[in-house]
């Protein structure tokens, strides 16, 4: 299951309180595709399925569906607010080897 560092979870809470939706979550996924094999996908969804792997930071809530949790075991999403490396990024130290924009990895 992936790990939510501080300033992601208040970044990602934010963004969630924008939507003023009730009982939105944080939905990573990882799909085929991509320069490297495999591509993150996250959005926020007010759906769960019975299956999911959920875990909380916070006020927030992460799913993952099974299959992708799998992939997903010790990475960490961080968030950056920087000139150069803005925004959202996952570190998967189970991936062995990742494109040059870090959004696919095999």
């Amino acid at each position: 299951m992936i790990a939510l560092t501080d300033t992601a979870t208040t970044k990602v809470g934010e963004l969630i309180a924008a939507e003023e939706e009730a009982g939105m979550v944080l939905r990573v996924t990882v799909r085929p595709g991509g320069c490297s094999g495999n591509s993150y996908e996250m959005y926020f969804d007010s759906e769960t399925s019975g299956d999911d792997v959920e875990a909380v930071f916070g006020d927030v809530r992460v799913v993952v569906d099974p299959s992708s949790a799998e992939l997903l075991v010790g990475a960490t999403l961080d968030y950056k607010d920087g000139l150069t490396d803005a925004g959202f990024s996952i570190d998967n130290p189970s991936a062995q080897s990742t494109c040059g924009c870090g959004k696919s990895f095999s």
